[in-house]
C-alpha cells in the first residue's frame, strides 16, 4: 500500500502510462484491420500479437501479476508437468494396444 503522496502519484502516473499504451494499441488494432495482408496467417499473427501485448499489460499491471514472478513460474512448472503427463497417457495406451493386442 502506498504510504506517501509521492508514492500515490507514482502509481497513478504508471496507470496513466499503461492506459495510454492500451489506447495506442487499440488504435493499432483498428488500423491493422484496414491493412490487406498477403495471407490469413499474417492477418491472424498481427492481430494476436497486438492482443497478446494488450493482455500482458493488463495482467501485469492492473492485476499486479508483475510482482508475483516466483508464484507464476511455480504454477507454470506444475502446468507443464501435468500437460506432459496428459500427453503421455494416450501414447502409453496406444503402445499397449500395439504390442499386446
Amino acid at each position: 500500500m502506498a504510504e506517501s503522496a509521492e508514492e500515490i502519484r507514482e502509481h497513478i502516473s504508471g496507470y496513466i502510462k499503461i492506459g495510454v499504451a492500451l489506447i495506442v494499441l487499440t488504435a493499432a488494432t483498428v488500423g491493422a484491420s484496414y491493412i490487406e495482408f498477403n495471407s490469413v496467417f499474417m492477418t491472424l499473427f498481427v492481430g494476436l500479437l497486438i492482443a497478446t501485448v494488450k493482455g500482458s499489460l493488463v495482467a501485469c499491471y492492473f492485476m499486479h501479476l508483475i510482482e508475483e514472478k516466483a508464484m507464476i513460474y511455480w504454477i507454470l512448472g506444475i502446468t507443464v508437468f501435468f500437460f506432459a503427463v496428459l500427453m503421455l497417457i494416450p501414447i502409453m495406451t496406444d503402445h499397449n494396444s500395439v504390442f499386446h493386442g
